[in-house]
This record gives structure tokens, C-alpha cells and sequence, in this order.
């Protein structure tokens, strides 16, 4: 059966054959905060981004993101709620990439490590990351977590 389109195309069934799937990398990132600072780290292109990768088989997200983090950075952290989504083109590696976004909570007081994956690794107050070189999906995380802790902070106890 095909459907005859308004513009005079006639449009066939959707078969096996003529669809091709879009095949994206899925990486989970954290946003960690610590007295007041996020932690990033700078990657290969010299952008600041958010500890985190790629999700493993069998994983939850929660899952990867906690372990990326401690594996970048020696820190263990506790996840959070999920903050945001976005797809992110690389144009260096000509590829997309679909980002998911926690906030994390650090379950350490130690400093953190750089790994082997990036060139360096900083604190940053909340001021410092409208200037940094980084993707703006990871500029509106961390701005979406910092406003959350802080509401957090002012709810009162009961």
C-alpha cells in the first residue's frame, strides 16, 4: 500500500531496507560540587567537561556516572537526580553525541586525581564557567545544579 503525498509523491510502506537508524555515542556526565566549586576536566580538544563516559551494557546510568567519576578522578560520589539532556555534535570527531547530565553528591574530602583521559583537572566557582571553554549543555548542568543545592540549602528543616 503507498500514500500519495499532497505534493504529488508517493510515499511507499517503511521497510527494513530503506530505514536507517541513527546510531549515537550515549555518554553520562556529573556535575560533582564541593565548597562551592564544580569539578571539570579538560579534555583533548582544550575544552573544560564534566567527569563522566560511556555507559556499559548491563549498567544503569546512576551506575556509570558514579563509576566514570571515581575512575577520572578518584573521587567516590553519590548520585543524584538526573539534570538535563542534549545531543552535542563534535565537530573534530564529526560525530553526535547524546549527553545525560546527574548531579552528584562527593563522598570525600580528599583532593582529586587526574587519570590518564585528560590533560587537567580544576575546581571552578559558580562565577568562572560562563567564560570557560566548554559545551553550553554543560554550562546550563552545572547552572541547574548549583540553583538546586542552594534551594535545597534554604528549605527548612523539619
Amino acid at each position: 500500500m503507498a500514500l500519495a503525498c499532497g505534493n504529488g509523491v508517493t510515499v511507499g510502506p517503511m521497510t527494513a531496507t530503506n530505514y536507517v537508524p541513527h546510531l549515537y555515542s550515549i555518554s553520562i556526565k556529573g556535575v560533582v560540587v564541593r565548597n562551592g566549586e564544580v569539578l571539570l576536566l579538560k579534555n583533548e580538544r582544550e575544552e573544560w567537561e564534566l567527569p563522566g563516559g560511556r555507559i556499559e551494557p548491563g549498567e544503569t546510568p546512576e551506575e556509570c556516572v558514579a563509576r566514570e567519576i571515581t575512575e577520572e578522578t578518584a573521587w567516590p560520589v553519590t548520585t543524584g537526580p538526573i539534570l538535563d539532556t542534549w545531543m552535542y555534535y563534535i565537530n573534530e570527531a564529526e560525530k553526535n553525541v547524546f549527553i545525560v547530565t546527574y548531579g552528584c553528591y562527593p563522598d570525600t574530602d580528599a583532593e582529586p586525581v587526574l587519570s590518564h583521559e585528560h590533560k587537567e583537572i580544576g575546581m571552578f566557582g559558580e562565577s568562572e564557567i560562563a567564560g570557560l571553554n566548554m559545551p553550553e549543555g554543560y554550562k546550563r548542568s552545572i547552572t541547574t545544579w548549583f540553583a538546586r543545592l542552594r534551594a535545597t540549602e534554604a528549605e527548612p528543616v523539619r
